[in-house]
């Protein structure tokens, strides 16, 4: 790529990842969640690979991690999910102890973010790995094309 595409990459990398955490974190109270953070980070994964290449990076290592990322974003959701059936039908068992939130009151909610109990920590499972599979299909399509295409 051109050092024009590089520098700008450069410069829009880090405010894509943290707009895609901050949808992750925030998808309990604005649109958006675990499953449209993850995607936006994972598109600055793309462009990361797209702008710099796929040549420098570790093959094995690389993909090892994301997808042991991947598994545990899989079991924290499942985890919730179980814990939140072991109390009631999908209850939302967090919600108003003193760590992970209060009861928010009747009436036009002001975005706490602390009402939302198990659901932000299910957008953050979710997120983690909606970020780690789609990074990992990108990771592999790129090193697939760098197999098949490249004349050196």
């Amino acid at each position: 790529m051109s050092k024009i595409v590089r520098s700008t990459s450069e410069f829009l990398i880090p405010f894509i990842f943290i707009f895609g955490l901050y949808m992750i974190m925030h998808g309990h109270l604005t649109p958006g969640g675990g499953f449209q953070g993850g995607a936006v980070f994972a598109s600055g994964m793309a462009l990361l690979l797209v702008a710099f290449g796929s040549h420098k990076l570790e093959k094995k290592s690389k993909a090892h991690v994301l997808s042991m990322l991947e598994s545990t974003g899989a079991l924290a959701f499942i985890g919730l999910a179980f814990g939140g059936i072991a109390v009631g039908f999908f209850y939302n068992f967090l919600v108003g102890s003193s760590i992970f939130g209060h009861i928010p009151p009747s009436g036009p909610n002001r975005g706490d973010m602390w009402t939302g109990g198990t659901i932000p920590l299910m957008n953050m499972a979710v997120g983690l790995k909606v970020i780690a599979g789609l990074s990992l299909i990108v990771l592999v399509m790129a090193l697939a094309s760098d197999k098949t295409g490249s004349q050196k």
